[in-house]
């Protein structure tokens, strides 16, 4: 294929509150930000502006996407502030263009997949259009772009109408009637062919900007396997990050480009805030120690988080999600070496603030972008075509269903959901239904009056598209399943919630926090309607085809028989709430159905 298309600690002092601590923090880094502005670089560097984003997830209209800011009457408490948006952040990086002229947009991964109506109706074909149009030049890959296959995610780079029809679905419904693909490249340097050393995508770009040569390598977590379905992956084998990456920094360095970033879609997480960094940890802070020195800056991504670091002296940044924040790199490079000058380095993350729900001091503190009419024009066609479907009524709730999970790792969201799945696979023998957590994108809140449900609510909280799989296991591979829940990269930490899998009504169990790796569920604590789950009885299970695959991890479904194919899980959960709720709205369900010791 062509090119598809230090650590910061806040020291605590006696009579000096974390908080307090972590808002002087902030305020530093704002000084600290400003101070930009006032060191011109001299005629001997160039300046450059490295504008990045990740995790936008289709996410083309503000919605309910908020970030955590410090409240203006009082700096040690926090409020969320909405923001995001294809528009504002398009006016945004406008912005940041013209504060600093010699500039490249970039992404970390994961512009597509798990989208919003209004993108995955038509293929997230409106993400790249407005992404074109935003003048983004270089996306790794995230381990999203693979959910439907290395052919989908040609046919987003190259063009073409999608040809093989899904429920639903447009394709090729632009304004222009066609779509062209992407204008800028994706890249992945750790993603090779299942049975050659080739890169199925191009590993490394050199960008020549204000005369001097950056390179830019992408990758992405090599865990992708493990959280997209197979038929996602097949043909494709991921390789060690680090390892990767520094293979094509020698080759940048023996072509003489001095200045190097990665564009890493894994993350990990900090305390302190957005634009702090606070006790870092995670894949992403383990990979970068790992990088060759000449990788002056770390763009990331895949958690979802908001931090600013400096780790041994390089940058490692990432903007959250769905276009909420920004991030922003100006560095400095001698024009004679072309290496970068590290202390005249500067990051930091901003907000994209939208003025949605937004109050007088909110605004005072945070002015609300205006949107950019070239990409709100795009957003509106195709919010227009998707009304009819996105805006139909289906159900009544009484309050909004969250993915907040309880102490033993269940949410009313999860349990709404596992349920509507159970109901929908009844005819299919299911006495037990688990969703997992990592399919929940958000919380299904009302969008209507007098707590009225629609399409794009519903298909919000659960994008993906799945089709439900009713199949057979014993008492005893049942408890194996609950206990793989542990057994990701992300719960390295044995007191750690795992891959909490979101059981159905009637099923309930209890673990325990210090229990060995493999024996953490209670023993006998597994019911089934307040009977105890025999391990050499069988038992009909609802998962999605992703489960039943072996995704997240949970290998032992691979093992299960007697596979009948169900319901699209979104016509499961449509369904539910259209039966549940005409003449009594729904109400979550409080109850945990996990109990942790």
């Amino acid at each position: 294929m062509n090119s598809l298309r230090g650590e910061r600690r806040c020291a605590v002092r006696a009579n000096v509150t974390v908080r307090a601590c972590e808002f002087w923090y902030a305020l530093a880094v704002v000084v600290y930000a400003a101070s930009l502005h006032a060191q011109p670089a001299s005629a001997q560097n160039v300046s450059l502006r490295i504008i990045g984003i990740n995790d936008f997830h289709g996410h083309l209209e503000p919605a309910n996407n908020a970030i955590t800011v410090p409240n203006p009457a009082n700096p040690a408490r926090t409020m969320p502030l909405h923001s995001g948006g294809a528009a504002f952040v398009a006016t945004r990086i406008k912005q940041l263009q013209a504060e600093q002229p010699t500039n490249i947009v970039v992404s970390a991964g994961d512009l597509v997949g798990a989208s919003p109506l209004t993108s995955a109706l038509f293929n997230d074909e409106p993400t790249i259009e407005v992404m074109n149009a935003i003048g983004l030049e270089l996306s790794a890959l995230g381990n999203h772009e693979f959910d439907r296959g290395i052919t989908h995610l040609r046919r987003l780079a190259n063009g073409d109408c999608q040809s093989q029809p899904i429920a639903h679905h447009q394709t090729c419904v632009g304004a222009d009637g066609k779509f062209s693909g992407a204008r800028f490249s994706f890249l992945a340097a750790n993603v090779l062919g299942r049975d050659s050393e080739e890169p199925v995508v191009t590993p490394a770009q050199v960008k020549t900007i204000g005369g001097v040569r950056v390179g830019f390598i992408g990758a992405v977590t090599r865990s992708t396997p493990s959280v997209v379905v197979p038929s996602g992956v097949a043909g494709v084998r991921f390789v060690d990050e680090a390892t990767a990456i520094n293979h094509y920094a020698k080759e940048l360095r023996a072509q003489g480009v001095q200045t190097i970033v990665a564009l890493v879609h894994e993350g990990g997480d900090a305390d302190g805030g957005y634009d702090s960094c606070l006790n870092p940890q995670g894949p992403i802070f383990d990979i970068a120690r790992e990088l060759d020195p000449a990788i002056n800056i770390v763009l990331s991504g895949h958690t979802h988080r908001g931090y600013n670091c400096v780790i041994d002296g390089r940058v490692i940044i990432q903007a959250a999600s769905y276009g909420r924040l920004i991030s922003i790199v100006d560095i400095e490079i001698d024009r004679g070496s072309g290496k970068i000058i590290r202390e005249r380095t500067r990051a930091r993350n901003v907000p994209v603030p939208n003025g949605v729900k937004t109050g007088y001091a909110l605004r005072a503190s945070y002015p609300p972008l205006a949107a950019d009419p070239k990409v709100a024009a795009i957003v509106e066609h195709y919010r227009k075509l998707a009304a009819p479907l996105a805006q139909r009524p289906i159900g009544f709730i009484v309050d909004d269903f969250e993915r907040r999970a309880s102490t033993g790792g269940d949410s009313t969201l999860g349990r709404l959901i596992a349920d509507a799945h159970l109901a929908g696979t009844r005819n299919q023998g299911a006495q037990i239904a688990f969703t997992n957590p990592g399919g929940l994108r958000a919380d299904l809140r009302t969008s209507g009056t007098n707590g009225l449900v629609t399409y794009a609510d519903a298909f919000l909280a659960q994008p993906f598209g799945n089709t439900l799989v009713t199949l057979t296991v014993t008492g005893a591979q049942l408890k194996q399943l609950l206990e793989q829940q542990w057994s990701s990269r992300s719960s390295a930490n044995q007191s750690a919630r795992g891959r909490m899998l979101q059981p159905s009504r009637g099923f309930t169990y209890t673990w325990l926090a210090s229990g060995a790796y493999g024996a953490r569920v209670v023993s006998g604590s597994m019911r089934l309607d307040g009977r105890p789950i025999d391990p050499e009885d069988t038992y009909r299970v609802t998962v999605n085809n992703f489960l039943a695959e072996g995704g997240d991890g949970f290998r032992v479904l691979r093992e299960a028989s007697n596979r009948v194919e169900g319901p699209p899980d979104i016509d499961a959960l449509i369904a539910y709430l259209s039966q549940s709720s005409p003449a009594r709205p729904l109400a979550p369900d409080r109850a945990s159905r996990i109990m942790r010791r």
